[in-house]
Parts: structure tokens; C-alpha cells; sequence
């Protein structure tokens, strides 16, 4: 029987026994809608409440209120760019993003652009940074109403320069979002140093609960709901009942990942170094894609020359080793990374492009199983492949 590793986290999480802790009660005990108001609800409300708080705190903000609950980083990343560019369509039409965005992010965009909406996609270099003078050029006085530039690209793990990107939206009035989906347990967040009046983050990705996420609301930026039904939920933003057991699950998470940012860097810093090491001995014409530095520890996009990822992907996962061959979803799709095609990497070495997204529970033994299958894999591959490797 083969191992069992997974290297895709960055798709999404196991639940840690701290957060599972932390949302039973939830089931059977604090069961009631956290919008009544006799007493059951009250409870329920006080632990949304506390679920807040803890989120407040982990990126700095500066109320509780500023915190809206969402059923995960699409709904979030939607709400803040349909709801901020409706609610400011009197100060402008004109909106720009990057062409490595989350498809919640670019799919809304392309939503506004029905709306009679402009977008600009900004391109990024060959690591994945958004180019601040293209920026710059972009901007349209009078018009830019809103920019949204992910704080770490899920597919390369490239971090942005965030602060300096939300000065220059500022300098010129502009509000700033950023999809900090990937961000929350990868980077530091601090919304109020780092100048950011929307920020969207996800559950999931940090040992949390699927179906919950969160939107970052700087109080005094206008939004407009996309959602419609009770008065009274998310104070008037957000309709739904709330899911109090994912969003207890949720804070909890966030609360974790906080605490736990040195050191689970540190891990992830090491077992990445100690993988691209040991890949180096064993397998030959591969590159990294992404920033060598500016870059999350967890996440890997590789490409080997001569052969396709899928294939990759299938084999390893016959050798019980789970990895992506780009965002979970759009990991169907035979076309190549939206996101390699923009850093201009070509389509034949994109298409060869996996990803291995690290946990912190895993082992330098796994490593090594994983480098020595990854070995066999790629030199089967390529003794078929009529590619030669090395000559792309």
C-alpha cells in the first residue's frame, strides 16, 4: 500500500482538532439563529461576535464592525468588487486589475464590463509582480474608482508589493482591494499600515471550514449588497442566516494561523528549500515558476520540460502523493494557466507546470518519497515524450 501525502493545501485544508473544538458546541448545544433575539440566538450571536473580534484582530482592523461574514473568498471577492464599483459608479466607471487574479475577482470584472464598466488588466513581469509604472499609467484621473491586486498569487505564490500598491491608489483617491485569500497565514496583514479598505479571506485555506469566508469593509468605504433577503444580517449588508458553526470554526483558524505565522514560516521556509534540494540532485531541466524570494514558503508552481503536468498529476497520485496543476478551480481545464500565460511563459513549458503546495505536517521522510517518485515519474514521461526535455 502506498503512502498517502498531500501536497495540495493550497486548494484547500484539513479542519485542525482546535477548530473542530471549537465548532461542536455549535451542533447541538448553541443551535439557535444568531438573529433571534431570545436567548439561544443571543448565544449563537455571541459567538459570531467572537469570531469577529478575533478576525479584527488578526489583520489589525480597527473596529469589529468592519468585518462582514461570507460563504467563502468568491462571495467575499464578488461583494467587493461588484458592490464597491455599483456603490461608486457616480465617481467614475473605470476599474483596474491584474491579469493573474482569481477568476472570483476577473469573472466579476468581466460582469462590470457588461455594466458598461472599463477594466484594465495590468501584466505582470516574469515572477508575477504587478509593474508599479504600468499602474501608474493606467490610473485615470476622475474616472479609477476602484484597483484589486491579490496579495499571493494561489497558482505561483508571488507576493505583492500590497502597501506600495495601495499608497499610489490613495495618492489619487482611489479605493484598494485586495484578495488576501492566500495571504492569511503566508503574510503578515496589517489593513490600517498597509492602507487596504477591502480584503477578502476564506476559511479553508488555514485548517478552517469550508462554506465561510470574510469581507474586510474599512468603515466609510460605501459597498452595495449583492445579496437580498433579511434586514437585519451582517447589519443590513449581507443577507443569509449565519453559519454560526463555520464562522466559530473560522475565527478560530484565523486566531491559530496568527499565532502560530513564525514559526509555521519557518517550518514551511524549510521544507521547501529542503524539497527543491533534494529535486536538484534527482531530476535535471525543470524550472520554478514565481519570485525566487517575494514569494509564499508553502507554494511551488515547477515546470518540467518535455512532458505535460497532468500527466504528472496522474501518475503521482497512483503513487499516493496529491499535488494541482494549477487553482483547484481550473484544474479541469486543458488550457494553460491563465497565470503562467501572463508572467509569458509558453504554453508548452506552462502546460508542463505542476504546483505542491506544502503543509507544516510534512516530513523530510516525505520529501524524499516524494522527490523519489517525482524522479521516476518525470523520466518515464519523458523516455515517451517526443518532446526532447532541455530543447523548449
Amino acid at each position: 500500500m502506498n503512502r498517502k501525502i498531500y501536497l495540495d493545501n493550497a486548494s484547500t485544508t484539513y479542519v485542525s482538532n482546535e477548530v473542530i473544538n471549537e465548532m461542536m458546541p455549535c451542533f447541538n448545544t448553541i443551535y439557535g439563529n444568531a438573529g433571534s433575539l431570545h436567548s439561544f440566538g443571543r448565544d449563537a450571536m455571541a459567538i459570531v461576535d467572537r469570531a469577529r473580534d478575533r478576525i479584527r484582530d488578526s489583520i489589525n482592523a480597527n473596529k469589529s464592525n468592519e468585518i462582514y461574514f461570507t460563504s467563502g473568498g468568491t462571495e467575499a471577492d464578488n461583494w467587493a468588487i461588484l458592490g464597491a464599483a455599483r456603490a461608486n459608479a457616480n465617481k467614475g466607471k473605470h476599474i483596474i486589475t491584474s491579469q493573474i487574479e482569481h477568476h472570483a475577482v476577473l469573472h466579476a470584472c468581466e460582469q462590470l464590463e457588461k455594466e458598461g464598466f472599463e477594466i484594465t488588466y495590468l501584466p505582470v513581469d516574469q515572477t508575477g509582480l504587478v509593474k508599479l509604472p504600468e499602474l501608474l499609467h493606467a490610473i485615470r484621473r476622475n474616472e479609477t474608482i476602484l484597483i484589486s491586486i491579490m496579495a499571493v498569487n494561489n497558482e505561483v505564490g508571488t507576493i505583492q508589493n500590497i502597501k506600495a500598491i495601495a499608497k499610489i491608489a490613495h495618492d489619487y483617491g482611489i479605493l484598494f482591494h485586495t484578495d488576501a485569500v492566500q495571504a492569511i497565514g503566508n503574510m503578515k496583514i496589517d489593513v490600517q499600515d498597509m492602507e487596504i479598505d477591502l480584503l477578502s479571506m476564506s476559511s479553508h485555506k488555514i485548517h478552517g471550514p469550508k462554506g465561510v469566508g470574510a469581507l474586510y469593509v474599512k468603515n466609510g468605504v460605501l459597498i452595495d449588497p449583492i445579496l437580498f433577503g433579511g434586514n437585519n444580517q451582517e447589519r443590513g449588508k449581507r443577507a443569509g442566516t449565519e453559519n454560526v458553526p463555520g464562522i466559530a470554526g473560522f475565527g478560530k483558524a484565523v486566531e491559530i494561523a496568527t499565532r502560530n505565522y513564525i514559526i509555521n514560516s519557518k517550518k514551511l521556509r524549510t521544507i521547501r528549500e529542503y524539497f527543491l534540494d533534494k529535486l536538484s540532485e534527482k531530476v535535471e531541466h525543470f524550472q520554478v515558476n514565481g519570485h525566487p524570494q517575494q514569494k509564499a514558503n508553502g507554494i511551488l508552481n515547477i515546470s518540467f520540460y518535455g512532458i505535460e503536468g497532468e500527466s504528472i498529476l496522474m501518475l503521482l497520485d497512483l503513487a499516493g502523493i496529491c499535488v494541482s496543476t494549477s487553482s483547484a478551480c481550473t484544474s479541469k481545464s486543458l488550457l494553460p494557466s491563465h497565470v503562467l500565460k501572463a508572467m509569458n511563459i509558453p504554453d508548452e513549458i506552462a502546460q508542463s507546470s505542476i504546483r505542491i503546495s506544502f503543509g507544516t505536517n510534512i516530513s523530510k521522510s516525505d520529501v524524499d518519497y516524494v522527490v523519489n517518485e517525482i524522479e521516476k515519474v518525470v523520466s518515464k514521461l519523458r523516455a515517451i515524450s517526443p518532446i526532447q526535455a532541455g530543447r523548449i
